[in-house]
């Protein structure tokens, strides 16, 4: 894998037309573009194909779906259009609800003729530390839950999680080589670490294990997007 390839950019706002902007510059200088809930709220399917148009970059769809099996594997169907390269579904979500999504991703695949989506289930949100999990009844440290939740969807079919840069070197240990680690909570030593709390550089996170890297602020705030984009491209392949 290039080292370009392993980055997706976070583009974590509402504008369609700065979203658009932003995919334009780096576009040839990272792997796809991370599009979350608060661009899909305000622009909605057509805003994400726009977007991906504006710079032909593979999709990163990070809706975080929770809810009853039957209610996600409906959201499933209804993205499919959108061709993501990988999807985002809650580990929380449980056995049931985690097949349901990875089924419904590959039955819309053979549908529509399209590459299988991939269903990446989120862990622990890197927002959280051990004492907010302690706070909302997971009396666990965060590695702990983020493993338990990391084998549970293994189990059921998803094709990867999304972890911080903490737990990687351990699950890279504990899960196969083609199950895909997506990590957020990438800050060059150059970049302000804002409020990810379980953070680690782009290099180091490589080498521990983890396949794919989401970063957000440190190429969209920089003042040379495309610049910041090249020099983690550069750190990648020292």
């Amino acid at each position: 894998m290039r080292p370009t390839d392993r980055v997706f950019v976070a583009l974590d706002m509402p504008e369609i037309e700065g979203a658009k902007a932003m995919a334009a510059q780096v576009a040839g200088l990272v792997g796809g573009v991370k599009l979350g809930l608060e661009f899909f709220m305000a622009q909605g399917p057509a805003g994400i194909r726009d977007v991906i148009a504006a710079g032909d970059l593979p999709l990163f769809l990070d809706l975080k779906l929770h809810d009853i099996p039957n209610t996600v594997a409906g959201a499933v169907r209804s993205v499919a259009p959108l061709a993501p390269k990988f999807l985002t579904i809650h580990a929380g979500g449980g056995p049931a609800m985690i097949r349901a999504a990875a089924d419904a991703a590959r039955e819309e695949a053979e549908r529509l003729g399209v590459p299988r989506m991939r269903i990446l289930a989120v862990t622990v949100l890197t927002s959280l530390s051990d004492e907010d999990l302690a706070a909302v009844g997971q009396a666990v440290p965060a590695a702990d839950q983020v493993r338990r939740l990391a084998q549970v969807a293994h189990a059921n079919g998803a094709d990867g999680i999304v972890c911080s840069p903490a737990e990687v070197a351990l699950l890279r240990r504990d899960l196969p080589a083609d199950f895909t680690l997506m990590v957020p909570g990438i800050r060059p030593t150059w970049a302000a670490a804002n409020d990810q709390k379980r953070v680690m550089g782009p290099r180091d996170a490589v080498a521990a294990g983890a396949d794919h890297l989401v970063i957000g602020r440190p190429i969209t705030a920089d003042a040379d997007p495309a610049a910041a984009a090249r020099r983690i491209a550069e750190e990648l392949g020292a």
